[in-house]
């Protein structure tokens, strides 16, 4: 059957904002099926998949593999079959091999075959992505394709958050409107980045600009969707949903010599801590569930950490996935062992309780004669919160559970976290959230049930928690304050050296006294071996430790100046 002709002057739209898994070609052709039978559905004449959709993205050094290159242009070549049906033609991401190399690229089908194909120029090679490694840039700027006699842009990602005026290229070469596929991953505020720089776009071409975006956890990453439409008198034409998986169809219609988007959704986009805690949630979940786990356990220790990370993952996966354990030892309060319980309770979760006086005191025998004539202190400590992360191992061993590991970006900058204890497990929820922003999140949730979320309304977190002074209750009347500035304090100088790379001088105008800036500054420095050695989390900041800020281990820097 040919393909269905659309009207000259109206064009329908699918924008499949969709949850694809790297490396699960013939799930993801799967899912791009589904995705084309219901734009058909509802009557649409194109499908906008994400970049790179049949491989999932981004599929780093996967793509050097030549066998799964081979698989993804294989399935599209199906897909491409499939559309002699008639029905709506299609624009999917896939990696291609050809003469000129490796590409980030993108395949148009219709019509029963592959109509066009085109590669991604401008590769990023910065922050979370380094493209460059893996792939090579087009050999030419892209032109328009003739899509049943309009002449559509396809400028991939980066290619319009660059410099090398893609956009204003294709609409100089006849481009009538631009669809864009994209793997743009969440930090706080990226939406109005992004229309930001579409909208920067749009002046530049004086074309209308469709924003596809990808949906999903892939492992630090997290893509939140929220694809969009700008209408070429920089409004907005349309908005979809931010961190929930759609097929939304928008109607465009000719005027004069342009094009114009008559009808679209306009979903609202979470603020701050809703848009926080939903990233977080969505993480965690994909990789439980994206890595084969039936369920996770974690130490729930009756502080604010575990409690936030509990309630994510009761939101996550449902609270019969979930398994607490609380691990007392003689420094554990009664506040903490009752704030614990209480928690579990309100979230409706498994809560176990292993004391580790035993198996501290037998580590601490073990050891007497070689710290023989020594005092005691952050060695024995230690001993405590290595038991507990034995424990959850020996758990997640017994019964293939993942164990949730629960540092704030405050502990995890300066290095107040546990090598092979409390920092054993497979994925951080919170891994890059600053201590405050833990208060704010867990205070959020508190009063709001997230859409999406599996766990119960109400107070999960007991306002003790929330209230009562932070501590890792490893000696007698410890707390975090003991040894660190207030968190305020804290959290204000760790994000002005991490996200914002200032100078201590900078930082000391703040208001800061110097040798507290100098201090954290060294903390910092001197942590870097433990984050190497971290569990992946999700990304939520500009600058998350890992992907984002990569820091060498041997480092004799200090600004002294």
């Amino acid at each position: 059957m040919p393909p269905k002709s659309a009207p000259s002057d109206i064009l329908r739209i699918a924008t499949a904002q969709l949850n694809p898994v790297v490396g699960d070609v013939a799930g993801n052709l799967a899912k791009a099926r589904e995705a084309r039978a219901d734009a058909a559905r509802h009557g649409a004449d194109l499908v906008l998949f994400t970049e790179l959709f049949i491989a999932g993205y981004p599929p780093e050094d996967l793509v050097l593999k030549p066998a799964f290159v081979e698989a993804c242009e294989t399935a599209v070549q199906a897909l491409a079959d499939d559309t002699k049906d008639g029905g709506p033609g299609v624009i999917i991401g896939v990696p291609l091999k050809r003469k000129s190399g490796l590409h980030n690229a993108v395949m148009v089908l219709d019509g029963g075959k592959v109509i066009a194909e085109r590669y991604k120029l401008d590769l990023p090679n910065y922050g979370e992505f380094d493209e460059k490694r893996v792939f090579q840039p087009g050999p030419d700027m892209p032109g328009p394709v003739n899509f049943r006699g309009i002449r559509i842009g396809i400028p991939i990602c980066e290619d319009i958050w660059g410099e090398l005026d893609v956009c204003e290229t294709l609409a100089e070469s006849g481009a009538e409107i631009l669809l864009v596929p994209n793997g743009s991953p969440y930090y706080r505020g990226k939406v109005e980045v992004r229309h930001q720089v579409v909208i920067r776009q749009v002046i530049e071409s004086g074309l209308p600009i469709l924003y596809a975006n990808q949906l999903g956890g892939q492992d630090e990453l997290v893509f939140d969707g929220a694809s969009f439409a700008i209408q070429a008198d920089k409004s907005l034409a349309f908005q979809m949903s931010q961190f929930e998986e759609a097929v939304s169809v928008s109607a465009w219609k000719r005027e004069g010599e342009g094009w114009r988007c008559d009808d679209g959704p306009m979903s609202r986009i979470p603020e701050k801590e809703e848009a926080d805690y939903r990233a977080c949630m969505l993480g965690l979940r994909d990789y439980v569930n994206k890595n084969g786990f039936r369920n996770v356990v974690l130490g729930l220790s009756g502080g604010i950490d575990s409690a936030i990370c509990a309630a994510l993952a009761v939101d996550a996966l449902g609270e019969e996935r979930v398994r607490c354990i609380m691990m007392p030892y003689r420094y554990t309060s009664k506040d903490s062992l009752k704030d614990a319980e209480d928690c579990a309770r309100a979230l409706g979760c498994r809560y176990d309780i292993v004391p580790i006086s035993e198996p501290v005191e037998g580590f601490s025998n073990a050891l007497g004669q070689l710290f023989e004539g020594t005092a005691e202190g952050v060695t024995e400590e230690n001993l405590q919160s290595r038991t507990r992360g034995t424990i959850l191992m020996a758990v997640s061993n017994k019964f293939g559970s993942m164990v949730v590991t629960t540092g704030n970006k405050s502990e995890m900058s300066v290095g107040y976290a546990t090598l092979y204890g409390d920092m054993n497990g497979g994925f951080n929820p919170i891994k890059d959230v600053y201590k405050m922003q833990v208060y704010a999140l867990s205070s959020w949730r508190n009063t709001t049930v997230p859409p999406g979320a599996l766990g119960p309304s109400g107070e999960v977190i007991p306002q003790n928690i929330i209230d009562k002074a932070p501590s890792a209750e490893l000696r007698p009347d410890q707390t975090d304050q003991d040894s660190l500035p207030p968190y305020p304090v804290l959290d204000d100088i760790l994000e002005c050296l991490v996200e914002g790379e200032m100078s201590v001088d900078a930082i000391v105008a703040r208001g800061h006294e110097r040798e507290t800036v100098h201090r954290v500054e060294h903390l910092l420095y001197i942590a870097e071996y433990k984050r190497r050695q971290a569990a992946p989390g999700v990304k939520i900041t500009k600058k998350n430790f890992g992907r984002d800020r990569r820091y060498p281990i041997t480092n004799r820097f200090r600004d002294r100046s």
